[in-house]
């Protein structure tokens, strides 16, 4: 057991000053029992229990009294917790034509206002990483359940280059087999590591098979450098992890200046609709991207027991409140007053 507040333990101390006022009053009671009583003012009088059994009400009044004051120096102790657990990855699409204002302001900023929306909603145990792909996919946020951690990497985001939504979904199950390893696993890539080598396509699983961990791909679908997406989200089915999507942009289109020159991008809904739907998914349109909050509701997340350090000094307070009650009424049963 560990305290928040240990030097209220000293207080402890003043418990045995108590005992002794207790004490000095308790003599003085009987000084005075035993001079009614040589004068004939005893004569009558109910017999009340004496000894041990008179002592049991100030004990534990006394030890309330101790107990309620270590309850005042904040107690901790370890306690093995329920707790939901699950992983989400948000994977941004950032690249140029997410600065297209056929959503108000951009579609860059209407992905990140639903998804800072979807973050303030989950619960302590989910933890949240930020993937950002344009031609490349990279992780910006290793999953974590920091939400303001979270959302400042949201913040961070701007329109790139071009769009490669596979390297989106390859870097996202790349980030949630790092969230699942651990931040020790060697998934980081530094100067050390060693060339990476082909991975080998897994073995086929049920769908949503992989249901504690999920990936929200918020882009506008508009793919123009490979790998091919349905592949991409091929492997993420054939390891159970399930794609939602969200479409920002819309049907109509609308024309981006870059850089001088005038391109014409588009919302590709068939794309995102293909993708969610070959991992198990869902899609949800620009028009109901609020709807994200409902990700929740489909993500089957899974009820761990871990030890945690627990303050429980309700616990603790409690404990010491009934024996001082119990003290109390002991006293009044047995000899008809407090101690």
């Amino acid at each position: 057991m560990s305290f928040i507040w240990p030097p209220m333990l000293l207080a402890v101390g003043l418990v045995p000053i108590g005992v002794l006022l207790y004490w000095a009053l308790d003599r003085r009671r009987h000084r005075r029992l035993a001079t009614r009583g040589g004068l004939g003012l005893g004569q009558g009088t109910t017999h009340r229990p004496t000894g041990l059994r008179s002592r049991i009400p100030a004990a534990l009044i006394i030890a309330g009294m101790a107990v309620i004051t270590v309850a005042m120096a904040r107690p901790q102790a370890v306690i093995d917790l329920p707790r939901v657990e699950g992983t989400v990855i948000l994977a941004f699409d950032v690249s140029a034509s997410m600065g297209a204002t056929d959503l108000v302001p951009t579609r860059m900023d209407a992905a990140k206002a639903a998804a800072k929306d979807f973050v303030a909603r989950q619960p302590d145990g989910i933890s949240i990483g930020v993937v950002a792909f344009s031609d490349s996919g990279v992780s910006v946020q290793a999953a974590t359940n920091d939400q303001a951690t979270v959302i400042a990497a949201i913040d961070r985001l701007t329109p790139e280059r071009g769009t490669s939504v596979a390297q989106g979904i390859i870097a996202s199950l790349n980030a949630i087999a790092v969230a699942e390893a651990g931040p020790f696993a060697g998934n980081y890539y530094s100067n050390q590591s060693p060339v990476p080598t082909a991975t080998p396509t897994p073995t086929p699983v049920p769908s949503g098979t992989h249901a504690p961990a999920v990936i929200v791909l918020l882009s506008d679908g508009e793919n123009n450098e490979s790998p091919d997406p349905i592949a991409a989200a091929q492997t993420a089915a054939n390891m159970g992890v399930r794609i939602y999507t969200v479409g920002l942009g819309s049907a109509a289109g609308t024309t981006l200046n870059l850089d001088g020159f005038q391109v014409f991008t588009q919302l590709d809904q068939a794309t995102l609709q293909q993708i969610s739907q070959t991992t198990g998914g869902t899609y949800y349109g620009a028009t109901d991207a609020q709807q994200l909050r409902s990700i929740y509701d489909n993500l089957n997340t899974q009820l761990v027991v871990q030890p945690q350090e627990t303050e429980i000094t309700s616990l603790v307070a409690g404990v010491g409140l009934l024996m001082l009650l119990a003290g109390g009424l002991v006293s009044l049963l047995w000899l008809g007053r407090l101690p």
